[in-house]
């Protein structure tokens, strides 16, 4: 099982995120922690299984003070022996942490940060609406190399409304140069309820599916041959920094979601905490849990999900997840140089791998 713990406080809101999250407000930080340790302890003890991974995202973790950081990791310490996890992640933004901090995740028990810096072009960092600088973004990875992080991973973003071939090839280089173990690069998505769908809509920005590819097989050649391992569709990682947390969402392993608004997927049921900080912290106080919702995930609804998910991993999927149909259908895309089939597994392969989320459709 995995366990997902969902952090939502910012310092300011990004026009492109969907997640819910806040600035800082009546709810303070510290009945948060409070409210978040009491519904761990709580619904960790329900699950009768140990979690092998924690992840703690948001929203933006690092922004929680060394006393919260410390009195949260210790609550959860309680029910969890962090000695058996594969993996303990936490997800940052610069200069929202010192080297002192950044020894303090360390010390806790963090072995994987995972950096959201976007881009090194200032001007796509003002479209962004990041408050950070490249060398301020540059520095905060130096920060966890010298605190000793094991797995160090930078968050990175394509195909942003001004962004050209040259500056995303620069930010590239520029993140390779820090050394990192891992490095995520997105392609842009317009969300709803985000400033930049409200643009797309009126027509200010526009998506481009051929800048999008070139973008991806930019960042696909320079990082190979820089070392790293394409092992699922954004991510690429140096041997043995995979991120174990994010394989088990993909592989379909169960996990347990809290915070507000966190999703939890255990055997045939999803279930949502409520997204909205000041009820979650009043539920938990009183009822131990925040659940505002649930369903029962059938057998097909499942088979749909590891067919989307797992196209986008190196390990691709099992060609018995398919009907005679989409079996048909993948011998073609392997004619056509976009999968290969080995042993029973279908895996994306050249231009397919830009494609999944087409081919996903075409296959389910």
């Amino acid at each position: 099982m995995l366990l997902y713990l969902h952090i939502p406080f910012c310092h300011r809101i990004c026009p492109y995120c969907s997640f819910y999250k806040h600035t800082p407000g009546p709810s303070s930080a510290g009945d948060f922690i409070n409210a978040l340790s009491r519904e761990a302890k709580h619904r960790i003890a329900q699950t009768n299984e140990a979690p092998r991974t924690i992840y703690l995202g948001g929203g933006t973790p690092s922004m929680l003070s060394p006393s919260h950081l410390t009195q949260l990791f210790e609550s959860l310490q309680e029910s969890i022996d962090f000695s058996k996890l594969d993996e303990v992640t936490l997800e940052a933004n610069p200069a929202t942490f010192d080297a002192k901090k950044a020894a303090l995740f360390r010390e806790l028990g963090v072995t994987r940060v995972s950096l959201g810096i976007q881009s090194f072009a200032p001007h796509v960092l003002a479209t962004l609406g990041r408050e950070h600088s490249p060398d301020e973004a540059a520095r905060s990875v130096e920060i966890l190399h010298d605190a000793g992080i094991p797995h160090i991973n930078i968050d990175l973003m394509f195909s942003i409304p001004g962004q050209t071939k040259s500056d995303w090839e620069s930010t590239l280089t520029r993140a390779i140069e820090l050394k990192p173990h891992h490095i995520s690069a997105y392609n842009l998505t317009y969300e709803e309820d985000t400033a930049f769908f409200e643009s797309l809509q009126r027509g200010e920005m526009r998506e481009n599916e051929d800048i999008d590819a070139e973008h991806f097989h930019l960042a696909h050649d320079l990082l190979l041959s820089n070392g790293f391992d394409h092992y699922e569709t954004s991510n690429y990682a140096q041997a043995g920094h995979q991120s174990s947390h994010n394989l088990g969402y993909w592989q379909g392993e169960d996990y347990l979601g809290l915070g507000p608004s966190a999703v939890t997927t255990i055997g045939n049921t999803r279930s949502k905490n409520i997204p909205d900080t000041a009820r979650y912290i009043e539920q938990v106080n009183t009822l131990g849990h925040a659940l505002g919702e649930a369903e029962h995930i059938d057998p097909e609804s499942r088979r749909i999900e590891r067919i989307a998910l797992g196209l986008r991993t190196r390990m691709g999927i099992p060609m018995s997840l398919l009907d005679t149909a989409a079996r048909s259908r993948a011998t073609t895309l392997a004619t056509e140089g976009l999968a290969h089939i080995d042993h029973d597994t279908l895996t994306l392969v050249g231009r397919g791998r830009a494609l999944v989320d087409p081919i996903a459709a075409e296959l389910i």
